[in-house]
């Protein structure tokens, strides 16, 4: 299939599909199919800056704000965060690689009955009437022993998110669905949903990036993980694809990249670290001729770009970054180019503006509304 030939065409077609036109909350998760969530705020959590070009007067926070209204769940995926009810389904029953000892069943049974009484539990209201006192997480540090057993629960699909509290999981008991066939032709169907959802929100995919990423669905369905490598071969058959520069390039057989215009928008964008146009930093390499970093967790005397750094999008391409904090009512920024300069194009000052007066508003608050 010749429907792409040079990297120049594949990056445009990553941009345009990616950067739909702005519509409902509700419509923009579904088309996405899964929005990866992340808790730094800097100057907004990552699902907000993901969301903020994808619907129509987006505000920060919206997402938690209407997640009680909307048909999503939060939950692990291949990353963690929002995905679609139908999508979610698709996950359950899900079977953990490792069993729980007989004492955190116990505790596990006793936790959600606790929470059903309830309706919705936020973990402090758990951990005073338990008092499990504390565990070793993942970092090394020492967590909640409660919130550890509340997110294994949640994991193992027994409670779910019911909404958030200042950003704090009130969780509430997910009652069990009829579980789906378990012969291997709907394993099979399950699997290439699954495969396609991430396929739809990070293509064009390089032939490289395409098994490791398909390979993280063992973190959101660890019991059809055995199927994984199957399900490649058959979506390398069924997805579209190209050859470009000796690397082969998958999308959706239904997209067609010559009904993209040849025309890039006259606009600046400020991308979050984890937005499908940024997330597989193999392939923003390729599509950009240069490595973003994300820098959160580095030692501040190892930054290069600084602690969060948002990649520019001008026109078709990503040439630079920025550093936005809020102070008192006003937004500080500072940016950084591949090249060592701005471009001097009037018309690239008018956009970068344009985009900061966008973010400045997307910063405020409007509370009382219906869902954009």
């Amino acid at each position: 299939m010749d429907s792409v030939k040079d990297l120049r065409e594949v990056r445009r077609f990553a941009v345009a599909r990616s950067l739909f036109a702005p519509t409902t909350l509700a419509h923009a998760v579904d088309r996405l199919g899964f929005v990866q969530a992340d808790p730094i705020r800097a100057p907004a959590r990552a699902q907000d800056l993901t969301l903020r070009h994808r619907v129509v007067g987006y505000r920060a926070g919206d997402l938690e704000r209407y997640y009680p209204d909307l048909e999503i769940e939060e939950d692990a995926f291949i990353n963690y965060g929002f995905l679609p009810r139908a999508s979610h389904a698709l996950m359950h029953p899900r079977v953990p690689r490792t069993r729980w000892s007989i004492a955190t069943q116990r505790r596990a049974s006793a936790l959600l009955e606790f929470v059903r009484e309830r309706g919705a539990a936020h973990p402090r209201e758990v951990d005073l009437h338990f008092a499990h006192g504390a565990v070793r997480n993942y970092w090394g540090g020492s967590s909640n022993a409660t919130t550890h057993l509340l997110d294994a629960m949640h994991y193992r699909g027994l409670l779910r998110v019911a909404r958030r509290d200042n950003g704090i999981r009130l969780y509430a008991v997910r009652e069990p669905s009829i579980a789906p066939s378990a012969d291997a032709a709907s394993r099979r169907a399950r699997l290439d949903a699954l495969l396609d959802i991430v396929v739809r929100k990070y293509a064009p995919l390089p032939a490289p990036s395409l098994a490791p990423l398909i390979r993280r669905l063992r973190y959101g369905a660890p019991q059809l993980r055995a199927g994984i490598d199957a399900a490649l071969g058959r979506a390398r058959r069924r997805l579209a694809h190209a050859r470009i520069d000796g690397i082969d390039w998958y999308w959706p057989a239904d997209e067609e990249p010559a009904a993209v215009s040849s025309e890039s928008e006259e606009s600046v964008r400020l991308l979050a670290p984890f937005d499908p146009i940024v997330w597989d930093r193999a392939r923003f390499a390729r599509l950009f001729e240069w490595s973003y970093r994300f820098e959160a967790y580095t030692p501040i005397e190892k930054r290069k770009l600084g602690y969060y750094a948002l990649p520019l999008l001008w026109r078709d391409r990503v040439i630079g970054w920025a550093n936005l904090s809020v102070r008192g009512a006003g937004l500080a920024s500072d940016f950084g180019y591949v090249t060592g300069r701005a471009p001097r194009e009037r018309v690239f000052t008018r956009a970068l503006e344009q985009e900061l007066s966008r973010m400045r508003a997307f910063l405020g608050r409007r509370d009382g509304e219906t869902p954009p």
